[in-house]
């Protein structure tokens, strides 16, 4: 059975529904130029101007200095300013980013986050240095549960409740995740993501509901009422935090799914396919909205005044402020992040300014003001809102953070309510593609065993933006309270009497009856999930192989997919009997087994009722659909694909870069530092090991590039790792290369060694001083390693262990911002043949 409420909703808004697809074309530039804003509909605020709360912005107002009034706009990150900074500027708001926690512990308690917060809320009120008390805001991604602390209850990621189409789950789901946060002292929550998801290959598509605008609609307006309450009811309680919505605009649109890119696209596609997340969010009295990094056109969104004053702010008559993204300002053209007046004259009203950008930012407003460069008038508005969301929201009348109502109950940061709530969720997201034989749902009395590499790792099925920022890093111990999908499926299989056996590589001690094997994407997040094609294995067909050998020994296999997104899976889905898209479930992986198991007495406990949010696409370039926006099975539907799925791929998908390093390290591979006879994998954006220093920083994005600071007292290295050996002959060509993108900082030492690891006793080493002698100092130099000079040196392609190594024993600094392994670099100045 296929549900037809995603198409009949599209078409009623009057929306063509059309693949995702990898390949996206513009329309003519005249028509790019056109603007009518009467395209976007008149809505107002549904909560109203106040006249009492207006009056007393007035009042306090006309006491502030320009010092004061900037420091309101101002939005630094934790891990950048003191709580005496906070009594010096009193900022208007701070945030912690993805991985950033209170005393930089991954750790730290409730607890720890209510100290922080009311550290920082203390100190705002203080007027012993700034000469005014106005309470700050602290703003956080809590975007799929409180998220960023450990023992939160962790709902599935957009693209699952997608799938399950209920906007009253999302209410609830967004009010649990609002008491959650309120524990931890913290009032603003950077969500929902309304992005509506045009291109597969987009790392953020599991951030976005659904490709069809309507139910993006419909959940916005459903997740602003359940993280703030209704207008009509207990709008900015004790119980609700202020949510923001975001990205305005066209996030989900960019030309060939690049993150921060540019959306191109005529205006009333704009609005109509990528804006009616704001139509339900405004609706629903959303107080913040957030800008978004990509261009519409070309034009960066941070410094469009057309889209965030003529349209946001006066058109639809958004009364809240517009907060940017991550130095998001900086991205406009003549602006830097220390430097920009095009954005708050554009309509920004806070900049969120990590790193150490935000004092000179803050410095260069106030001068640019009393240049004349940004109008008072301007500054004034921008207050002006930021206040009324304050006073709407009574931080101004609330007790301090710790004397809230909610703060310090821990009892409710995973609470067993909480997590029901979390499990009802994933039994609705799931999505049947195939059901050979009707082969599910199983009985619990059998033999079953359960492999994969995603069995047995909350970590994993859980997704980016889960305890860091990329969901990396994170093992089970770090999810208490949790339930990974082994633990859910073995509590009712034995409960039942039956047999469970946990083997990730499928080698069993008892011959099962059935194998359910847990499988798909390791976790990312945005700017890292940028895919170039939709081909899940991408040459390494490790989990094939898996169900391939399962089937062979005539096992019958279930197939639960986690992924961010629909993917080319046609050999997984021909080597599998039963074939389940679960997306990223989160922390209540029992809620999967409630689906997939019988209940001891043989009868369904739940149906299979979720329906695809996209299109799942046919080839790994998604230029055709293999099922349509609303497909999937409930429990003894009809098959819906062939017995035998096409596995051609087109010959252009063979010869792609193999990404290692790209603004981060890339799936499976592995950041090591070693100093002397010391290993550690690198798992957050800060890490030390003896002689050896890492820390990521921002080059051209957030956090793209990383930092090795090497101190002279011990051999010491980096290397990019592998947990399996890779089979690389594909690039077993003249013109192949590791590419490898770096700026030497620092006096170049004697001796510097590029290292590779290809098996036992196969070790490469070469001393590459003279190659980076060579190169320009503080300066990015792409470096290609011709890979056929590494094989006659000894490199083995079919097993390698490492991508690339680099050691010294002595003082030096190296960044790098992008590592590959290319097809085609034979016409590069820097093609380097090592041993020749």
């Amino acid at each position: 059975m296929q549900s037809n409420y995603f198409t009949k909703t599209a078409l009623a808004l009057g929306i063509a529904v059309t693949l995702a697809a990898c390949s996206d074309r513009a329309p003519q530039t005249s028509a790019l130029q056109e603007r009518d804003v009467t395209i976007w509909p008149e809505i107002g605020s549904p909560v109203g101007l106040n006249d009492d709360i207006e009056g007393r912005i007035t009042e306090l107002m006309d006491t502030m200095t320009l010092e004061q009034k900037i420091a309101q706009m101002i939005q630094p990150e934790i891990r950048d300013i003191t709580v005496e900074d906070m009594r010096k500027y009193g900022f208007g708001s701070y945030l912690n980013g993805g991985g950033s926690f209170p005393n930089n512990d991954k750790y730290a308690t409730p607890q720890d986050w209510i100290a922080l917060a009311e550290a920082m809320y203390e100190a705002s009120m203080d007027d012993s240095l700034n000469g005014i008390s106005i309470p700050t805001m602290w703003g956080t991604d809590a975007v799929h549960g409180h998220n960023n602390v450990i023992g939160a209850t962790i709902f599935p990621h957009n693209i699952g409740l997608g799938a399950a189409n209920n906007p009253d789950l999302i209410e609830q789901i967004a009010a649990v995740t609002a008491r959650e946060v309120m524990v931890t002292g913290i009032d603003w929550v950077f969500a929902p993501t309304v992005a509506v998801a045009k291109n597969l290959r987009w790392g953020r598509t599991y951030e976005s509901y659904s490709e069809n605008p309507a139910i993006v609609r419909d959940y916005a307006a459903a997740i602003v009422a359940g993280l703030q309450g209704p207008v009509d009811g207990d709008f900015l309680s004790e119980q609700r935090v202020v949510s923001t919505v975001k990205h305005f605009v066209g996030d989900g649109g960019t030309t060939d799914g690049i993150d921060q890119g540019d959306a191109q696209m005529d205006e009333r596609t704009l609005f109509e396919e990528h804006a009616q997340g704001y139509v339900g969010g405004l609706h629903a009295g959303a107080q913040t909205v957030m800008a978004t990094f990509n261009s519409w056109n070309g034009e960066k969104i941070h410094g469009h005044e057309y889209l965030l004053t003529d349209v946001l702010k006066e058109r639809m008559g958004f009364d809240g402020f517009i907060v940017g993204d991550w130095n998001g300002h900086g991205q406009i053209e003549g602006c830097t992040n220390y430097d920009c007046p095009q954005a708050a004259n554009a309509g920004l009203d806070v900049y969120m300014v990590p790193t150490d950008a935000w004092q000179p930012l803050y410095y260069n407003l106030i001068q640019q003001v009393r240049d004349g460069i940004i109008p008072e008038s301007r500054v004034d508005d921008a207050v002006r809102r930021i206040l009324r969301v304050k006073m709407r929201a009574g931080l101004f009348d609330k007790p301090s953070p710790a004397q809230r109502p909610l703060a310090g109950r821990t009892e409710l940061i995973g609470a067993a309510e909480h997590r029901a709530v979390a499990r009802d969720a994933v039994r609705q997201s799931l999505v049947m593609l195939k059901n050979e034989g009707q082969l599910l749902p199983l009985n619990p009395q059998q033999r079953i065993l359960v492999a994969g590499p995603g069995a047995h790792n909350i970590g994993q099925q859980s997704g980016g933006w889960t305890i860091s920022w990329q969901g990396t890093g994170n093992s089970n111990e770090d999810f208490p309270g949790g339930t990974s999908i082994y633990q859910g499926i073995a509590e009712q299989v034995r409960a039942a009497g039956g047999s469970v056996e946990l083997a990730e590589d499928g080698q069993f001690t008892e011959r099962p009856d059935v194998a359910v094997v847990v499988f798909g994407e390791e976790p990312y997040a945005e700017g890292n999930g940028d895919i170039a094609n939709l081909d899940f294995q991408r040459g390494n067909a490790v989990d094939l192989a898996l169900l391939h050998s399962l089937k062979e020994q005539g096992i019958p296999v279930v197939s639960l997919f986690i992924s961010g997104r629909p993917m080319w899976v046609n050999p997984e889905i021909n080597a599998s009997d039963a074939f389940v898209a679960i997306w990223l479930p989160g922390s209540e992986g029992q809620g999967i087994a409630d689906v997939i198991l019988r209940n001891a007495d043989g009868d369904v406990q739940y149906d299979m009722t979720g329906r695809l949010p996209f299109t799942w696409p046919a080839t790994p370039s998604a230029e055709e659909a293999l099922l349509p926006l609303g497909a999937g099975l409930s429990y003894g539907d009809e098959a819906i694909l062939s017995t035998a799925l096409s596995t051609d791929i087109e010959d252009d998908m063979q010869t792609e870069d193999l990404v290692i390093f790209d603004r981060a390290v890339q799936s499976p591979w592995l950041l090591e530092i070693s100093s002397g006879e010391q290993r550690r994998i690198v798992e957050s954006s800060v890490q030390s090991l003896g002689a050896i220093r890492t820390e990521t920083f921002d080059d051209q994005v957030q956090e793209d590039a990383r930092r090795f600071r090497f101190s002279g007292d011990e051999r010491a290295a980096f290397t990019m790792v592998t947990p399996f050996p890779r089979d690389l002959r594909a690039f077993a060509t003249d013109d192949s290369a590791i590419s490898v993108t770096l700026r030497v900082e620092s006096a170049l030492p004697d001796a510097v060694s590029l290292q590779l690891y290809c098996g036992e006793s196969c070790n490469v080493q070469a001393d590459i001083s003279a190659v980076l002698g060579d190169l320009p100092m503080n300066e990015w130099q792409t470096l290609h390693f011709n890979l056929s000079c590494l094989q006659d040196m000894g490199f083995n392609l079919a097993q390698v262990g490492t991508a690339l190594g680099i050691a010294t024993e002595a003082q030096w600094q190296v960044s790098f911002n992008d590592i590959r392994i290319t097809p085609h670099a034979s016409e590069s100045a820097h093609n380097i043949c090592l041993g020749h």
